[in-house]
């Protein structure tokens, strides 16, 4: 009986199985702002407290890779998808857009977007430092997919606390009136 014990004890636990949750979006304004509630929504359906870091991490970087969807990767018509999965480790973010022609810049060419004149791009810098991982790439002939990961239990950091208390996004004690 000691030996059936120690068997069991030293076997692995099996893994819960990864959530996942899918929704297609209008490639609009709207669309994208709906996608950053839906995400946030859905990280608290899975219990993960809606004030916390890893949903306020998920909630910009969902923000950012839907603006960039609506804005860059546009095709008249055509919708844009935002998967969320989620894992006992992280959470993997995906948005999926109908432009694989206009890839994103890889994470080695940041610097050069913070340091250059141009108007487009910043809130890769945003990604960059929120997201665990992140990256870009043809989904398919007709699609292209950003991808990041944010690692769960992450500590607050005080400009986290800052932002959270403030009861917005912006930081500046002004409620902007969203989520």
């Amino acid at each position: 009986m000691k030996s059936e014990t120690r068997a069991s004890a030293c076997t692995p636990r099996p893994q819960p199985p990864a959530l996942s949750f899918r929704v297609q979006l209008s490639s609009t304004r709207r669309g994208a702002r709906l996608a950053r509630l839906l995400a946030v929504q859905q990280l608290v359906d899975w219990g993960i407290p809606r004030d916390g870091c890893t949903a306020s991490t998920v909630a910009a970087v969902v923000a950012e890779f839907a603006a960039n969807a609506v804005t860059h990767g546009r095709t008249p018509g055509r919708d844009f998808a935002l998967r969320l999965t989620l894992t006992p480790e992280s959470v993997r973010i995906e948005v999926t857009d109908t432009r694989p022609d206009k890839l994103l810049p890889t994470t080695g060419r940041l610097p050069e977007l913070a340091e250059s004149s141009v108007e487009s791009g910043r809130g890769l810098l945003l990604v960059e430092a929120l997201a665990d991982r992140w990256g870009t790439g043809p989904r398919d002939l007709h699609t292209k997919t950003l991808w990041a990961e944010v690692d769960r239990g992450r500590p607050v950091l005080a400009d986290d606390i800052a932002v959270n208390s403030s009861g917005n996004e912006n930081g500046n004690g002004r409620s902007n009136g969203r989520i």
